[in-house]
């Protein structure tokens, strides 16, 4: 049974202004890179080369700066709270949205895509940690799923905004009002933080236990159906049990250094990180941010470019509150395969697609290949995007969830990196043939976490928390010393 509380409830959704934020601020570009305006502006008209080079800046240095930001988010959210860390990235965000608005050359557009990226990436990791901390055990598939389907409601708006601002006779106004737009979600969570309380396990590791139980009384509060409070003082005592021995781990472990030096965590580490680089494998960020040259190249011109773009991203918005719903029934790594194995396919079939019809005024072929793109997002954003943040925030014992998403969320940045900045110039080359590495990898991909990921399910986990809170002996807790 689910134990929350319209109190839990509000605290969720106002945190998905940070999801919000992050999915915005990341998509805005994919249709900015289509304005005239923009094109214009930046002189990218005349160039094919530079333009190519820009664009993959862009793109690249936003990734570059994400990097940096969980590096912040991974020290910082320890140190001083998620929800001073939270604030500082939603500041960071504004800072780098408004310059980018108010950018007078590439140059500058550059430095400032590289500020929003880092307070991005920040935001990426505090976020799902955050929830999943708030979050009651039953529902956090549900409560952590959400911040996967708020970034891509972000696509959605961006898209729409995009459309909407492509009709304005002012070339300026066209790119800058879209970007500028950024910052409004990060300045509304910063608003609305002061009803948000502090995490109650990070107070529990900081010694303030009193702060904690009012916090955990008022998440798990059910006068009708369970007035005595049974549910959150159970719940509480787990907490305090796990924190304690958390503490011991963390102090036998000999800090940060046993992240790698136990076979456990080190394990969970690569599971995290080779779980968001599978994500980025299945060529999703390439597809979105490169999706106005993908529908040009099918023969689609204008707005109708734009507008496609922004109904792929409203499906997968639909998919990922869907996939929300599911997960806590179905399972995380079986979702997982599901969106990985839609993907290759439908990639695959795209792929086909562009070879025979690409260029071409063939209708029923370049219609097909719109299909199997929107086929290809239903997956992804069904199976894979909320899910992997998910999956990345419950396989690490809280003494190092923060290290470890932030390093989950590293494998994000780093590989989306690597496949933007290629992108226009792969794209502009081999065309369609640059799909076929994302086909491969992700084929891979699905063997292995097939073969090796272990699920988290709430019945498992469950059963690790009371091991957790009674099961220990002279050599530490039995969980320390589990088969991940």
């Amino acid at each position: 049974m689910a134990h929350y509380s319209a109190f839990n409830l509000r605290i969720i959704l106002t945190l998905t202004l940070g999801s919000l934020t992050y999915g915005y601020g990341l998509s805005v570009i994919s249709n900015t890179i289509g304005q005239p305006g923009f094109l214009s502006y930046f002189n990218l008209t005349t160039n094919t080369s530079y333009e190519n080079q820009i664009v993959g800046g862009v793109n690249g240095l936003f990734m570059a700066g994400g990097v940096f930001g969980c590096i912040t988010a991974a020290w910082m959210s320890n140190r001083y709270g998620r929800k001073r860390t939270m604030n500082v990235s939603a500041a960071i965000c504004i800072i780098g949205g408004a310059l980018q608005t108010g950018s007078i050359d590439a140059a500058m557009f550059l430095v400032a895509r590289f500020i929003t990226g880092w307070g991005m990436g920040t935001m990426a990791v505090v976020i799902p940690i955050f929830q999943g901390e708030v979050s009651p055990p039953g529902s956090r598939g549900l409560f952590v799923g959400q911040h996967g389907s708020w970034i891509v409601t972000g696509y959605a708006i961006a898209g729409w905004i995009g459309v909407g601002t492509y009709y304005s006779s002012n070339p300026s106004f066209q790119w800058r009002f879209p970007i500028a737009v950024q910052c409004l979600w990060p300045l509304l969570l910063v608003l609305c933080s002061v009803w948000i309380p502090e995490s109650p396990r990070w107070l529990l590791m900081q010694g303030r236990n009193n702060d904690a139980w009012q916090i955990v009384a008022k998440l798990h509060s059910s006068p009708e159906a369970d007035p005595d409070q049974v549910y959150a003082r159970e719940e509480f005592y787990q907490m305090v049990k796990q924190v304690e021995m958390d503490s011991q781990l963390w102090a036998r472990g000999g800090g940060l250094k046993q992240l790698w030096t136990k076979p456990s965590y080190r394990t969970r580490m690569c599971m995290g990180f080779f779980t968001q680089y599978a994500a980025q494998s299945t060529g999703s960020m390439v597809v979105y941010n490169y999706i106005v040259t993908l529908y040009q190249d099918l023969g689609f011109t204008g707005a109708k470019v734009l507008m496609l773009g922004a109904a792929y991203v409203t499906l997968a918005a639909a998919a990922n509150f869907m996939a929300s719903v599911l997960m806590d029934h179905m399972g995380r790594v079986r979702l997982l395969l599901i969106g990985l194995t839609g993907c290759m396919i439908t990639l695959s079939l795209e792929c086909a697609m562009f070879a025979q019809f690409g260029g071409t005024n063939d209708h029923v072929g370049n219609s097909l290949g719109v299909f199997f793109i929107f086929c290809y997002i239903f997956f992804y954003a069904g199976g894979i995007d909320a899910t992997s943040y998910v999956y990345c925030s419950e396989i690490f014992p809280n003494h190092v969830r923060s290290e470890g998403m932030a390093w989950s969320m590293i494998g994000t940045f780093l590989s989306t990196i690597l496949y933007l900045e290629v992108g226009p110039v792969a794209l502009a080359t081999v065309k369609w043939k640059y799909y076929l590495l994302f086909i491969c990898l992700t084929f891979i991909n699905i063997v292995v976490i097939w073969k090796f990921f272990p699920e988290v399910c709430l019945s498992m986990a469950m059963v690790m928390v009371r091991v957790l809170t009674t099961s220990t002996t002279d050599k530490g807790p039995v969980v320390g010393r589990d088969k991940w």
